[in-house]
């Protein structure tokens, strides 16, 4: 018997990302392939990405996939930095057909819920019970919410209102690089985009993922806030191990 392995592909609004998983380990069984993200990022230009990942692999089974959309049924209803024509469309039809599966073959998965699956079952939330929320910061600021273990879907906490603005706009870690802000000018805008978040939720624990999660060590300590937080373990590496430990779940 060999170890237990699922395909993911991470899409973001720069970079498509994708192999192999161990879903028992929750680790990457091969080296992860990256593609840029393809400029206009269409539902047909990212599926040809897709597909080239995939092909690179020689992978025949089930893939699990990630889009910064809502997911409903395998529909995108939302667009947050890739094309707006992803708004309505059915991916699990165009990624079954692209890849010459059946639909029950293909898994959509927000990709902020696929990188939280991945923490919880793998990494910094394992066997954490009552209200976790994992917060992915990124080009925006993704969510997923878990009580007692279970996923509470598509959440969009990075879209609440701080200082009149959507919160991305003040607090995800693009914004650290666009403005070029050291983590001690930043820490007090993520402080105040979580301190906003804890006037509607209680959770019992917060874990801090996405890029700078590698760096969590100098802007962790730095942050005010009621809930503790703790980094992701994953880092980037989540939402591949969440898309495929979901599609080897669902096969």
């Amino acid at each position: 018997m060999g170890t237990a392995r699922g395909f993911g592909v991470d899409i973001g609004g720069s970079g498509i990302k994708g192999c192999p998983v161990d879903v028992e380990g929750g680790v990457l069984a091969d080296e992860r392939l990256r593609i840029s993200t393809p400029q206009p990022s269409t539902p047909d230009a990212v599926a040809d990405t897709v597909a080239e990942i995939v092909a690179k692999f020689g992978w025949e089974g089930p893939v699990g996939i990630t889009l910064p959309c809502v997911i409903k049924n395998g529909t995108a209803l939302t667009a947050a930095n890739v094309d707006e024509d992803w708004i309505d469309t059915d991916a699990q039809e165009l990624f079954a057909k692209r890849l010459g599966r059946a639909r029950e073959e293909i898994v959509m998965v927000n990709d902020a819920d696929a990188a939280g699956l991945a923490e919880m079952r793998f990494g910094a939330g394992a066997e954490r019970q009552g209200l976790v929320v994992v917060l992915t910061f990124g080009t925006g600021i993704g969510s997923s919410t878990f009580l007692n273990g279970q996923l509470v879907p598509n959440t969009e906490f990075g879209h609440i209102e701080v200082d009149g603005r959507d919160a991305e706009e003040e607090a995800a870690a693009s914004v650290k690089d666009n403005l070029e802000l050291t983590y001690e000018e930043w820490a007090p805008r993520v402080s105040r985009y979580i301190r906003t978040l804890e006037r509607f939720l209680w959770p019992d624990l917060i874990i801090a993922g996405g890029g700078v999660s590698k760096k969590a060590h100098k802007w962790l300590p730095l942050l005010q806030t009621r809930t503790p937080i703790v980094p992701a373990k994953l880092k980037n590496d989540a939402g591949i191990v969440g898309a495929a430990s979901a599609a080897a779940q669902h096969a």
